[in-house]
């Protein structure tokens, strides 16, 4: 039983935290494209980025940020373009940014952190992006959380955002989130694009510590094309707003935090998955009996990244090879005649073998499932046994359809 219910706000949810996303004219749709994010006061700052060796100018400005100082008072991002593989220039575009805006709230640049994502290679519109600040700065509210998570979407089909709220030595604490994110989505050490507030009071080193776990549970256990970004960034701020004790050890506070941290990361997470490029469902893999927890997580994501599992499942065919072959390529070491497979409540395999079961009744459940888009029904379970461990993990992603392909060769990313 969770100890926090979910609230209305969003990213605005937690006290002193404002936002707004405008058109700024940076995406030629002239849909939404930059998002604010601002806290009244300093906050604590942590960011997990992606580890690719092709980075955009904004991951290695908030990485070369958060180790001079873990604090923030605002985040900006852009949709359009990725500023990603733009040399000097793209590097002098993101300091500008900084540097205008830190103008406008009359703070310090290095208290912003910048996010962009969108076609990689091309740089920031400097002219539309300088020209929108002082209205971007001007619209800040309480009430702008959809619109900034509308501001930060590329080809996604749905806005992602959460709040939670618990309680900590009685007074309210919350957290908040928002994401993108519908393809190029394995992430490694990261997600696309998500912001995460918080008005508990935690330290440093604590909250980085937090924000790292979490995103092991979550973003770093979706998958939807096997591709990771170059501008992948998970960035929390937590302001001490609600003015409770400073958490700086994993008491009892700090693990409920903490959880309430992970359920919003996973929240966000799934809703990446389950609006994965042309997916008509999510799926979600357990594993149990391995080793070790990072054995079963290793599993899960295996399978579920599998082309010919995720071809299968948009197939609406039970194929409970796909999935036997994908757990085992997945690099743990387990007994095969342990292996047991099922997918809802179909038992496909048990200790190694295949059982007779109702194919064409475990293929409705798949259709099912996809007929369910954007429901609490939308989801594939695929259970997996491997042995007697005590090891167990869990991953998500989605189908692969038709249509991820016609999306990826039709759009430029």
């Amino acid at each position: 039983m969770t100890d926090w219910q979910e609230i209305e706000g969003g990213i605005t949810a937690p006290k002193g935290f404002k936002a707004v996303g405008i058109t700024a004219g940076l995406k030629p749709s002239k849909a939404p494209d930059l998002a604010l994010i601002w806290s009244e006061t300093e906050a604590i700052a942590s960011g997990v980025f992606t580890t690719s060796q092709v980075r955009a100018a904004c991951v290695d400005y908030c990485r070369q940020n958060l180790q001079k100082k873990a604090s923030a008072r605002a985040i900006l991002c852009n949709a359009g373009q990725a500023n990603a593989a733009t040399g000097e220039q793209g590097w002098q575009d993101a300091l500008t940014c900084a540097q205008v805006l830190g103008e406008k709230l009359n703070i310090s640049p290095d208290s912003i952190l910048l996010a962009s994502t969108g076609v990689i290679g091309q740089r920031i519109k400097m002219d539309a992006m300088i020209g929108a600040i002082p209205q971007l700065v001007d619209q800040l509210s309480e009430d702008g959380g959809a619109s900034a998570a509308q501001a930060i979407i590329t080809t996604d089909l749905v806005t992602k955002s959460i709040a939670l709220e618990t309680t900590i030595d009685g007074r309210p604490v919350r957290i908040g989130g928002i994401a993108k994110g519908s393809g190029m989505i394995h992430p490694n050490m990261a997600t696309m694009l998500s912001f995460v507030t918080c008005d508990a009071a935690v330290s440093t080193q604590l909250w980085q510590q937090m924000l790292k776990r979490a995103a092991d549970k979550s973003f770093n256990q979706i998958t939807v094309d096997g591709d990771t970004s170059t501008n992948d960034s998970l960035i929390a701020l937590a302001n001490g707003q609600s003015r409770t004790p400073a958490i700086t050890t994993m008491d009892k506070n700090g693990q409920k935090l903490e959880a309430m941290l992970t359920a919003v990361c996973q929240h966000l997470a799934k809703a990446i998955a389950r609006d994965g490029e042309g997916a008509t469902c999510l799926i979600e893999v357990q594993v149990q009996g391995a080793i070790d927890d990072s054995s079963a997580n290793k599993i899960a994501k295996t399978i579920v990244g599998s082309s010919l599992v995720k071809s299968a499942i948009f197939g609406r065919d039970p194929n409970w090879g796909r999935i036997a072959a994908a757990a085992g390529r997945a690099g743990v070491q387990f007994n095969q005649d342990d292996l047991m497979i099922k997918l809802g409540d179909f038992l496909l395999m048990e200790r190694g073998q295949p059982l007779d079961f109702d194919r064409q009744a475990a293929s409705n459940y798949l259709k099912q499932a996809s007929q369910g888009a954007y429901l609490k029904e939308d989801t594939v379970l695929i259970s997996v046994s491997v042995g007697s461990g005590s090891g167990s993990g869990i991953a998500w992603g989605c189908d692969l359809s038709y249509d991820y392909v016609k999306i990826n060769a039709e759009y430029t990313t």
